[in-house]
């Protein structure tokens, strides 16, 4: 085992509660997808499984539980470098503790992020220099707005260069549509970013292009095959 992808499943806003079992559910295909890739590499994947179920404002407690995963994987593993892959809710948590010593990159699907509010501090990007970013949303999305991941990437691209974004057009929240090639748009990304294998093209123009060009970047019919 040479590397780690840590899932982080979503969760709510608020809740005391067990997490459910479908939150864990849904994150177990992305989870197959990266481990087939991730096979001939040695990639271990592991689901995070949350105290509980809800972000609870300041104690941002699946973020907490994410860093306590990253912190198990050094522990049982060692030196090994990790990409947290989250959705929804968990897409927040993996961008919010990316900051573990351990982190190599991060996979953002739909994530859910807090509405802008002059009172409270804006959601923080300094955790995320130096680690490898792709944050994936649909432009349908009804529950996750994308015009908010949007934000948050472009000002974590001001102070980290490998900030991408890719834009899902006419996909909802669960990305149903074009589930195949999200899979393989995230599977193409923790392989390039864990094991210095070749990025596709797409996503090194997204890497390189300037903002709003590489934050805004069409995830294209049909991606993976190409690549097979």
């Amino acid at each position: 085992m040479s590397a780690v992808a840590l899932l982080l499943p979503g969760g709510h806003e608020t809740s005391a509660r067990k997490p459910s079992f479908l939150a864990a559910a849904a994150v177990r295909s992305l989870g197959r997808g990266l481990a087939r890739a991730g096979r001939d590499d040695g990639l271990a994947v592991h689901t995070v499984h949350y105290r509980v179920g809800g972000w609870n404002g300041p104690e941002a407690q699946l973020a907490r539980d994410a860093e306590w995963a990253a912190d198990e994987v050094v522990r049982r593993y060692g030196d090994v470098p990790v990409c947290f892959a989250g959705l929804d809710m968990g897409g927040r948590a993996a961008l919010r503790a990316a900051g573990h010593t351990a982190v190599e990159s991060v996979v953002a699907l739909a994530p859910w992020l807090p509405e802008e509010d002059v009172a409270a501090p804006p959601e923080p990007v300094k955790q995320l220099v130096g680690r490898r970013v792709l944050v994936v949303h649909g432009t349908n999305d009804e529950r996750t707005d994308p015009e908010l991941s949007f934000r948050l990437a472009a000002r974590a691209k001001k102070v980290n260069r490998d900030v991408c974004r890719f834009e899902v057009h006419s996909d909802g929240h669960r990305l149903s549509q074009h589930h195949a090639e999200v899979l393989a748009l995230a599977a193409n990304f923790v392989q390039g970013s864990l094991f210095g294998h070749p990025l596709a093209r797409p996503v090194e123009d997204a890497l390189a292009a300037p903002p709003p060009l590489g934050l805004r970047m069409p995830l294209a019919a049909g991606f993976g095959k190409s690549l097979r």
